[in-house]
């Protein structure tokens, strides 16, 4: 019971009481009068009077009793709720995990495909787990190994020996009192360290700090740029952090509190100023002016105490907030892979699809040939496409697609600019309907390839433009594909797949440059009338 209620049911019975003794002073008068002519009536008076205040204070102290009670159910109503949020954060994650096999079931690289089932069981593993991580992260000479030893000595509470010791770093279980949880200490290798060994160590404490439920921070000085966009980073991404200004014996007084007030100016945007905390996990001995030789003491309360503030108030929520992060970081990883997997799958299509277009151009001297022939190609691009990302297209869909992306292709003048772009590049002394012929297959192929690329956009952002619509679509990737390192990669191919042969089918004929601009223009009005 509160001191409050205390105070209260005391004030009430001492009021009640006060009133009793009135009442009975006043009563005791009547009850003298009562008792010289009827003595029975007098005893029952006293009696109803004795139970009326007995009744009065058992009442009392029984609407206390049951204010309490209701306040007490209302208080473990509100602790049941915070228990419940890691306990929905973690059913969110067990469905991210859920969704991450379906994805990884999509990725063909077998060892990447097995790398991240492993990883997803290991966060499966984690949902059930115990135990708090930290994990001290920092420079190697910031003196993170001196806090961890410094921390490990000074905790109260029961010390379990080192549970493994390997290039992942040393890792301490400690039992806190006041914490109910396991509380693992993971020191890392450091980081920003020289050679190829320094990046690789570099690589594996980063990513225990990514996996740690509280992240503690090591610096022996103020925050260099190497140090500060790490630790930016992973407060960004989420990751629950505390900043630990250690070796603070080697500053005067003054240094240490104006070093002290930096860090906490230049983390405020992302770390509380209560999370920065100074300490000397391992002082240097000092020489006393009669040259004895002492040890000082070690300062780590106040990151002890932090520390257990943190992990008693915040502990449930730092491990669904982990485990969620994780989860949710893996299936962006798991669709990034598949991404990528489906833009090579597609290159494919278009880069088959491309020349297939070129050829039918190149073969087909009848222009209403050429128009349903290449719409024919591109309404079945698209739907090998659409399958790359699980849509499935039949026959007619694919040709409406293909026509709209046509015509927009014809409004935008794209057909007109692939045709002045490449007719430039086939600049060679071929017989005019060779030439005439090179000029409309390669555009085609072009035209062809924009239209694969823009397509790729659209089922990629689940059958949707996207704001801009189709137009910016389009002008996106043919801006793209004008790029002069493009367009020479694409006219190599193009005169081996397309130049080549119909130049040795048709053979060669000279074209005066009249003639030439007169065919480019023939050209581009067949294009245009094709697509």
């Amino acid at each position: 019971m509160s001191l409050f209620r205390i105070v209260a049911l005391f004030l009430g019975l001492s009021v009640i009481l006060g009133l009793s003794i009135w009442l009975v002073t006043s009563l005791s008068h009547l009850y003298m009068q009562i008792s010289f002519t009827a003595p029975i009536l007098a005893n029952l008076l006293l009696l109803l009077v004795i139970v009326l205040i007995g009744l009065i204070m058992g009442g009392y102290v029984y609407y206390i009793n049951k204010s309490t009670r209701n306040s007490r159910r209302k208080k473990n109503k509100r602790s049941a709720k915070r228990i419940r949020v890691p306990e929905e954060k973690t059913q969110v994650a067990a469905q991210n995990l859920q969704a991450l096999k379906q994805q990884v079931g999509q990725i063909q690289d077998k060892i990447t495909q097995k790398a991240l089932l492993g990883r997803s069981r290991q966060i499966e593993a984690d949902l059930q787990r115990g135990e708090v991580k930290v994990v001290i992260f920092g420079t190697g000479s910031a003196g993170k190994t001196s806090l961890v030893n410094a921390l490990v000595g000074e905790i109260v509470g029961e010390t379990n020996p080192i549970m493994g010791t390997t290039t992942q770093g040393e890792t301490y279980s400690l039992k806190l009192k006041g914490v109910g949880r396991e509380i693992l200490i993971i020191d890392t290798p450091g980081i920003l360290e020289a050679g190829v060994a320094g990046t690789e160590r570099e690589k594996v404490a980063k990513q225990l700090a990514t996996e740690a439920d509280l992240l503690v921070f090591t610096v022996d000085n103020d925050l260099r740029q190497s140090e500060y966009e790490p630790l930016k980073t992973l407060a960004e991404i989420g990751k629950r952090s505390l900043l630990v200004f250690n070796k603070t014996d080697l500053y005067t007084d003054e240094d240490r509190e104006i070093i002290l007030g930096r860090l906490k100016e230049r983390v405020k945007p992302f770390i509380s100023s209560s999370d920065v905390t100074a300490i000397c996990a391992n002082p240097q001995p000092v020489q006393l002016a009669n040259g004895e030789i002492i040890d000082p003491p070690v300062e780590i309360l106040p990151l002890i105490k932090r520390l257990v503030a943190v992990l008693r108030a915040e502990g449930e929520d730092l491990i669904a907030d982990n485990i969620l992060l994780q989860s949710h970081r893996l299936g962006e990883e798991a669709r990034t892979i598949i991404e990528k997997q489906r833009r090579r799958e597609s290159d494919k299509i278009i880069d088959r699809y491309q020349w297939i277009s070129a050829g039918v151009i190149a073969v087909t001297p009848v222009p209403v040939i050429d128009m349903l022939a290449t719409a024919a190609v591109n309404a079945q691009m698209v739907i090998e496409i659409g399958r790359i990302y699980n849509i499935e297209l039949d026959l007619e869909q694919g040709k409406e697609l293909a026509l709209s992306l046509g015509k927009t292709l014809v409004s935008l003048g794209v057909v007109k600019g692939a045709v002045d772009i490449l007719a430039k590049a086939l600049q060679f002394h071929f017989a005019t309907y060779v030439v005439g012929k090179a000029i409309q297959a390669v555009s085609a192929a072009y035209l062809t390839r924009i239209a694969g690329k823009s397509f790729i956009e659209y089922f990629r952002r689940n059958l949707d433009w996207g704001d801009g619509g189709i137009t910016e679509v389009v002008q996106q990737q043919f801006q793209l594909s004008r790029r002069d390192e493009f367009v020479k990669s694409f006219v190599q191919d193009a005169i081996s797949k397309v130049v080549q042969p119909l130049s040795e089918a048709w053979g060669d004929e000279d074209l005066d440059e009249g003639e030439e601009a007169e065919v480019v223009e023939e050209m581009v009005a067949q294009l245009e009338d094709d697509w």
